[in-house]
């Protein structure tokens, strides 16, 4: 089974977790927490790393976390290094302490950051679920959770200097009481519902809206030469050209070159679905009909613009799209 890929870059936001070896205690006790936390700071500091949510578990912990420098791999490294030596040390062991690697998805920050932290802050009831019977309970037990960036968020006496609680209550209204309820009432409404990102990972690697995807695969991952890079293809599946060409010619009636030639809506369709369905960039789709790549981003624009607008548009992507994905790729 080969490693989940590594994406690294200035600027990345992830969502980081480690486990203990076999599933055992990373953290005996709260000796072993506050340690945690202390080493946790140092490391931050040194590596400039920015922590937006974490929660410590018994033999795991989550981290939402962003890396200015791109470096994330060094911070690991020291971090995890230098926590093991204090628990191998304090407890007269030796070897691993967590069960391999870190696993880190990267996040698209735009969709899912809210998202990511609220599920980090949920983590300490899924354990307690079976034991705490009603809702009320459930919340209190988790507004009362020390190891947990939680308290900070929902009330301002509790803030950490190791997190930055503003970037997420400015998504809820601001970094005042109003965003701090609003914080509160969702992550609530995540607690009785359910929340779960497990199904909208992609490669076991990233976490983000398709455009996200795109611009991972081509400014970041297209420029990497390491043998996992043949994981890229897990990202997405796409359908080849000649399958979205011809599905377009039976829906509209229209030979593609009839559609190439003519300014419209059709030729906006065309692209939209050889971009988000075919996986063709933008240049490749301008070679296709013969205009500027800037202008195939201006024409799926437009597209854009009159869709939500127009129902009989809608519905022909709508028939479109339904047939592809009875396509194997």
């Amino acid at each position: 089974m080969t490693r989940p890929l590594r994406i690294e870059y200035p600027g990345a936001l992830y969502h980081v977790t480690c486990r203990g070896n076999e599933k055992r205690a990373i953290f005996k006790d709260d000796q072993d927490r506050e340690k945690f936390l202390e080493i946790f700071q140092r490391s931050i500091e040194i590596y400039n790393i920015e922590v937006f949510s974490y929660v410590l578990m018994r033999n795991h912990f989550h981290i939402l976390l962003k890396t200015p420098l791109g470096n994330l791999s060094q911070f690991m490294r020291h971090f995890n290094i230098t926590y093991t030596s204090h628990f191998n040390r304090r407890y007269k062991r030796s070897g691993h302490l967590y069960q391999g690697r870190y696993k880190s998805i990267l996040i698209d920050s735009d969709e899912y950051f809210t998202m990511v932290s609220r599920y980090i802050h949920l983590n300490p009831i899924r354990v307690k679920e079976k034991a705490i019977k009603t809702n009320e309970d459930k919340f209190k037990y988790l507004e009362n959770y020390k190891w947990s960036s939680l308290p900070g968020f929902i009330n301002k006496k509790k803030e950490e200097e190791i997190v930055n609680y503003d970037a997420i209550l400015l998504e809820f209204g601001g970094v005042n009481a109003k965003g701090r309820r609003s914080y509160k009432k969702l992550l609530y409404y995540n607690m009785t519902k359910g929340l779960e990102m497990k199904k909208e990972i992609l490669g076991e690697c990233i976490l983000g809206g398709e455009e996200f995807v795109r611009w991972v695969k081509e400014e970041i991952l297209s420029k990497k030469t390491d043998k996992d890079c043949h994981q890229l293809i897990t990202l997405q599946n796409y359908k080849n050209k000649e399958s979205i060409i011809e599905t377009i010619e039976k829906e509209t009636g229209k030979p593609i070159e009839i559609i190439k030639a003519n300014r419209g809506e059709l030729r906006q369709l065309a692209m939209d679905l050889l971009y988000r369905q075919g996986g063709l960039t933008c240049r490749e789709i301008g070679e296709l009909f013969n205009i500027g790549y800037s202008a195939v981003s201006q024409e799926r624009k437009r597209l854009n613009e009159k869709i939500n607008k127009d129902k009989k548009l809608q519905g022909l992507r709508m028939r479109i799209e339904t047939y592809l994905s009875t396509i194997k790729t």
